[in-house]
């Protein structure tokens, strides 16, 4: 899940999307490109669906090279 499809999806709002997870704002600007998969999953329940995990971006045979 894209971190900017998250905050977007809280009204294009870091402090709304640190509210909505109990986290901190520095927290959500710590996530970099991708949201850490266990707020993927949260995120996923606290949208009723509307956010949905991509199981294959957090697949950590994939990234690793060969």
């Amino acid at each position: 899940m894209r971190t900017t499809d998250v905050i977007n999806h809280f009204g294009r709002s870091v402090s709304a999307t640190a509210q909505a997870f109990g986290i901190t704002r520095s927290a959500v600007y710590q996530w970099g490109e991708l949201v850490p998969e266990r707020i993927a999953w949260k995120a996923q329940i606290l949208t009723g669906g509307v956010l949905r995990v991509d199981p294959t971006l957090y697949d950590r045979k994939a990234s690793r090279p060969a």
